[in-house]
């Protein structure tokens, strides 16, 4: 069989890199076997109970029931089987087509209410109302659809396509088939660098290491056997005899049966479990309830507008324009434009510093992060095993024990593990000038039952060096002694537990640690496993996966600026508390997937809170502590790059990835790293709170504004024997004073807005709208006063002369107040706006005081202003920025904004 594109055999790469996500492909959900019970109605991350089944069972039996044998299945068999299962691939989200895309973007409180409002206005009469509001959500939309087709196309030129094929016997003879094409009960040929095509059961193994990396986070390979599993495992990747689809063969070569494939494979589930609708994040809800706030208050305010206008004026179809100019007036109808300039100006600037932002809303909650959970291997970590120690039997450098090591993992001539490779790859070793003076004479191989390995070597001197490596309890049983500082002790029960405690100390640190022994063999040319006896202990070799240099001054940044760390691993305690030291995490208290196991949600939560480092972890615990963690408030960041971490990625409410990720990683994060420095985490936190607070100006600003025209134009209506503001300088208000508001979006952010967390807090809000709002309208009714008591407007022939006064000072007072808004400091003194929001507003100033001496001043109801206007409107203009700025200090000092 053939496909159009070229293949490739299924060599893995590093945890898994690469590995093609197809089409979704999604079956029913079957019983979950270790899935943690959530809220959530998503499926289950779950390992097939025919899998389970599998791994107990011998041989034999497992082929009879797969109704297969030795010779694999016959063409027409497999063929049957692929109809009934389908193609051998997991599910993976259903990309948006343009017209979905746009009707998700539009499925918005704000954007519907304004486009009601816009289609009422037209029918009404009303076209050049319609058509401000038609414009601003074409706006809003169409960045937000091209911001968002561009970063998912971008996303989708990282992913590394890779065509695969497996070794599959079929009719008895061994052939290379697409990935897609396996079937259960196949047959299957495992060797070094291949992939797993599916939930395998190991019938043959010789040798065999899988990496398990991209699943569990270790950055080690685990060695699998054939044997039928007896012992009960708690995590599905510890079943030893089972060989997950996703991972990869590191060394050795095993046969296998074909259990499952697609969607019902271990990765399927994970797969399954991300597709679908996401749930709400922070900022998503902080918005909505924003949205929802102002239409409570619009749902109040416009009756009672039209009914007061109504009884009062007694022409209720004045009374209707008006309420319909003040519905469109208390609207935030700039909102959504604002908010998408933001977020597309944050994620321009973000892609300046190699980040692509996949969702343009995960900007601002990056910024509102209070809380980042990470996973260690290939995020914190560099993904590659590292000789850090090589030392003697009481833990002090040892040369002579690197050399030892180097001598046997250069001349053995098996497959060179992860373990030679860092011995060889050692810096500043000498390696050329050294190998020259050996000779290799011969080797005894690493073999599973002993658990060592030797070469013999002819040293400088003529002499028969044999050289022994392997696990220290094993080494240990074949020592009679050990060597330090150039003397040699008998290895009698006094000593051993010295001995062991130096190893087990490197151990407890998380290191791999080996063992490397010595003895001489006069005169000896070749050697045999009976060699292997009356050994001298000479030290240890210890491996690592070492942390990412960026990594503590990364996470240091981020504790600096109020994001608290968490690190969340399927990897060994051990080695994960080793993690943390290394990066300046403190790794008490910890919490096991075991104990998670045991933990209601309320203790999860209570416990989620306290600890740091979660060990152990399968993708459901990881997806779960997420949960918990944002159910208690915090705004939850998540950062991986394996198969594992996908759940944990699409929970959290921003997603971070790498390009090196796994595509089902990178499918589900939001934003991906083009630069493995970790310090862009810190400068994108900073930039989403520049997003966040520019956001927060116009609702600011939009609200309080609105609440207080609220109070004057309620007023006004009830006493006034005219509209105070005719409808279309109501809207030719409220289109001036969102122009001067365009250059948001780019205004200077002060320190202190950045410095921490802040996510959205709708109570705040309400108290900055609640309090700052009416200070409007006590400046709106001294404006009523002087243009009814002074310039005598009473008299409704003069209401031109009064509503030209209204407006003007309230485009004025709407218009300088951002500066006063924007900032806690003191405005244009501690604290200047952008060149741009400068510009607008002495420009919007200008063109307000012009208007009613413009040539459009007829057509828009104005008329001039009498000379002592223009003093009173100063004072007025001060007055009102004092006391905003008084109400805003005091505010602050309470702390409740």
């Amino acid at each position: 069989m053939t496909t159009p594109e070229p293949e490739s055999k299924a060599v893995a790469q590093p945890d898994g890199a690469g590995t093609a996500i197809p089409k979704l492909v999604v079956p029913p959900s079957r019983p979950s076997w270790f899935a943690i019970p959530t809220k959530t109605t998503k499926p289950a991350i779950h390992v097939s109970p025919a899998v389970l089944d599998a791994a107990r069972k011998d041989c034999d039996q497992l082929l009879r029931d797969l109704r297969t044998s030795a010779a694999g299945l016959t063409q027409s068999d497999a063929e049957e089987r692929a109809r009934a299962t389908g193609p051998n691939e997991v599910a993976q989200e259903r990309k948006l087509s343009w017209l979905s895309r746009i009707l998700k973007i539009i499925r918005n409180p704000l954007v519907i209410l304004l486009s009601t409002l816009s289609v009422v206005s037209y029918i009404t009469g009303d076209a050049r109302a319609a058509s401000v509001m038609a414009i601003m959500v074409a706006l809003s939309v169409g960045l937000r659809f091209w911001q968002e087709a561009r970063a998912d196309s971008a996303a989708e030129k990282l992913k590394a396509m890779i065509h695969v094929t497996a070794t599959v016997v079929r009719d008895a003879a061994a052939r290379e088939i697409p990935l897609r094409d396996l079937v259960p009960g196949d047959m299957i040929h495992l060797a070094a660098g291949d992939m797993i095509p599916g939930d395998v059961r190991l019938l043959t193994s010789k040798d065999i290491f899988v990496s398990q990396g991209s699943m569990t986070g270790e950055s080690l390979p685990v060695e699998k056997f054939h044997d039928p599993q007896v012992k009960e495992e708690s995590s599905p990747t510890e079943l030893k005899n089972i060989c997950f689809m996703g991972t990869s063969v590191e060394s050795g070569t095993a046969t296998a049966v074909v259990v499952t494939t697609g969607a019902q494979t271990y990765l399927g589930s994970m797969a399954r479990s991300i597709t679908g609708e996401r749930v709400l994040t922070s900022f998503d809800q902080g918005l909505n309830r924003f949205t929802w706030l102002m239409m409570q208050f619009m749902a109040v305010m416009v009756p009672l507008v039209f009914l007061i206008n109504g009884f009062t004026k007694h022409d209720w179809k004045g009374a209707f324009f008006f309420a319909l100019a003040v519905a469109v007036g208390l609207t935030p109808e700039m909102l959504p434009m604002i908010v998408s300039v933001c977020l597309s100006n944050g994620a321009l600037a973000m892609s300046r510093k190699k980040v692509i932002v996949k969702r343009l809303n995960s900007i601002q909650n990056f910024g509102g992060m209070d809380v980042l959970c990470t996973d260690k291997t290939g995020t914190l970590t560099e993904d590659r095993v590292v000789l850090m120690r090589h030392c003697d039997v009481d833990g002090r450098e040892s040369d002579d024990v690197l050399l030892d090591g180097y001598l046997i993992s250069y001349f053995q001539t098996g497959l060179k593990n992860l373990l030679d490779r860092a011995i060889l790859d050692t810096p500043d070793f000498h390696a050329k000038e050294i190998l020259d003076r050996y000779k290799k004479l011969d080797e005894i191989p690493f073999d599973f039952t002993r658990r060592m390995m030797s070469v013999l070597v002819q040293d400088p001197e003529g002499k028969s060096i044999l050289l022994t490596k392997g696990a220290p309890e094993e080494v240990f049983h074949h020592c009679v002694q050990f060597e330090l500082d150039g003397k040699l002790s008998a290895m009698d029960p006094e000593h051993m537990a010295g001995l062991k405690q130096a190893y087990e100390n490197l151990s407890s640190d998380g290191f791999r640690v080996l063992a490397v022994a010595t003895k001489e063999l006069s005169g000896k040319k070749i050697c045999s496993k009976e060699d292997e006896c009356n050994l001298v202990l000479r030290g240890y070799v210890a491996f690592l996966d070492p942390p990412k240099v960026t990594a503590a001054r990364a996470l240091a940044a981020l504790h600096k600026h109020g994001v608290a760390v968490k690190i969340l691993t399927g990897d060994n305690p051990l080695v994960s508390r080793k993690v943390c030291k290394d990066v300046g995490l403190v790794a008490d208290p910890m919490l096991l997937g075991g104990d998670i196991e045991k933990m209601s949600d309320a203790d999860l939560a209570e416990q989620a809170d306290k600890a740091i480092l979660f060990a152990r972890l399968s993708p459901a615990h990881k997806e779960r502590v997420i949960r918990v963690l944002r159910a208690k408030g915090h705004v939850v960041g998540f950062m991986g790059d394996g198969i594992n971490d996908a759940p944990a990625l699409r929970a959290a409410d921003v997603g971070i990835s790498v390009d090196t990720a796994t595509d089902i990683a990178k499918e589900s994060a939001d934003l991906i790293l083009l630069d493995k420095d970790l310090m862009v985490l810190e400068e994108g936190v900073l930039e989403g709170r520049k997003v966040f607070a520019n956001i927060v100006k116009y609702i600011r600003m939009g609200a309080s504004s609105n609440f207080g025209n609220m109070f004057s134009v309620l007023g006004a209506s009830a006493f006034l024997p005219f509209l105070p503001m005719a409808p279309i300088q109501v809207l030719t208000n409220n289109l001036l004073y969102d122009f001067s508001q365009v250059p948001i979006p780019a205004d200077a952010v002060d320190e202190e807005q950045v410095s921490r967390p802040r996510p959205w807090n709708i109570e705040e809000i309400k108290r900055f709208i609640l309090f700052i709002g009416p200070i409007s309208s006590i400046f709106d009714y001294t404006t009523f006063f002087v243009m009814l008591y002074i310039f005598h407007c009473w008299d409704p022939s003069r209401a031109p002369l009064f509503q030209t006064g209204w407006f003007v000072e309230s485009l004025m007072t709407q218009t300088l107040i951002i500066h006063v808004i924007r900032t806690n400091k003191i405005p244009f003194l501690q604290s200047r706006a952008s060149w741009a929001l400068t510009g607008t507003t002495l420009a919007i100033m200008a063109f307000g005081i012009w208007l009613p001496r413009s040539p459009m001043a007829a057509a828009l109801g104005f008329v001039s202003l009498p000379g002592l206007y223009w003093p009173i409107l100063l004072l007025t203009l001060f007055g009102y920025m004092v006391l905003t700025q008084g109400i805003k200090v005091w505010l602050l000092r309470k702390q409740w904004i």
